[in-house]
């Protein structure tokens, strides 16, 4: 007799077990479960933990309340100033009512997938190409707002949307190279202008004062001559001006009324003597004036050797 009951209780233990281990179901702390009664939704949902249902009569679904990255599949279109462009993106979405997502719609990642791509083609035609570059937080925006619509009945919400890539063509590539070089060039010319500018104000400025002192230019010359010649590793045809053989003639005449001074001749002179005596005195200076070159020359070849 007492075999007997043990014997009973020993099956109702291993039944019950059998019952437990079949009825027992675990939701994680990221999930949440809807229980199913024959087809029909029964009951709020499952929290996180530990839950137990009634083996072939209910099911549990497990929903991941998780924030889902999913990359939208390049899209290629036209934008509105008829550029062909090519843009992908990435969406950020969770689920945020269970039974809406499961019941609403038969699968939430697919349909968010879809409209995302449909909503790319869309932003692409209404924007321009300098806003698909340059503005994209607002197209960001525009998009999110667009996909977010239609999402919230199937329980989902648009967490953010971003723009990852822009591809051009090769073509437009190389067009908007070619113009931004264009624009460097024009900025690097109007500095360049204006610094010619600048420079022709002290250029003349500096020939004023030299004008002043005419003797500032034979200075000025000799200074370049010398900082040519400091090399060493070129020749320097320097042509003498007349000005610096003026400078010298000046600096080696007499003055008035010393012993090197010579008087005109007067009046009672016959026209014979005049001549000869003409023709001597240009003579002198030609040969006066061959010496001095040649002293400067010297002058000027000491000072370039130096």
């Amino acid at each position: 007799m007492v075999e007997e009951v043990v014997g009973v209780v020993a099956a109702v233990g291993a039944g019950a077990l059998v019952y437990l281990v079949a009825a027992a179901r675990v939701v994680k702390q990221y999930e949440r479960g809807l229980v199913f009664r024959l087809g029909r939704l029964h009951g709020d949902v499952r929290r996180p933990g530990f839950n137990l249902i009634v083996p072939g009569v209910e099911r549990l679904r497990k929903v991941n309340m998780q924030i889902v990255t999913m990359p939208v599949p390049a899209q290629e279109g036209i934008s509105r100033d008829n550029v062909t462009v090519r843009v992908d993106a990435v969406v950020y979405f969770k689920v945020v009512d269970p039974s809406a997502a499961i019941v609403n719609v038969e699968d939430y990642r697919f349909a968010v997938s879809q409209m995302a791509q449909t909503s790319l083609r869309s932003i692409i035609g209404k924007s321009e190409l300098d806003d698909l570059l340059s503005n994209r937080e607002k197209l960001n925006q525009g998009l999110e707002l667009m996909i977010d619509s239609p999402a919230v009945e199937w329980g989902v919400t648009i967490d953010r949307v971003e723009i990852k890539d822009v591809s051009l063509p090769d073509t437009m590539k190389r067009s908007m190279a070619r113009q931004a070089e264009a624009d460097r060039e024009r900025r690097a010319r109007l500095i360049n202008a204006d610094a010619e500018y600048q420079a022709s104000k002290k250029l003349a400025q500096a020939a004023r004062q030299m004008a002043d002192t005419p003797s500032a230019l034979q200075l000025r010359l000799l200074q370049t001559v010398m900082a040519v010649a400091a090399e060493k590793n070129s020749t320097l045809v320097l042509p003498i001006p007349v000005e610096l053989l003026r400078f010298l003639e000046r600096g080696a005449q007499p003055p008035a009324g010393s012993p090197g001074h010579t008087e005109s001749p007067g009046p009672a002179e016959s026209s014979g003597q005049a001549g000869t005596a003409d023709r001597a005195e240009i003579t002198e200076r030609a040969v006066d004036r061959t010496d001095q070159a040649e002293d400067a020359m010297e002058k000027l070849r000491r000072a370039v050797e130096q």
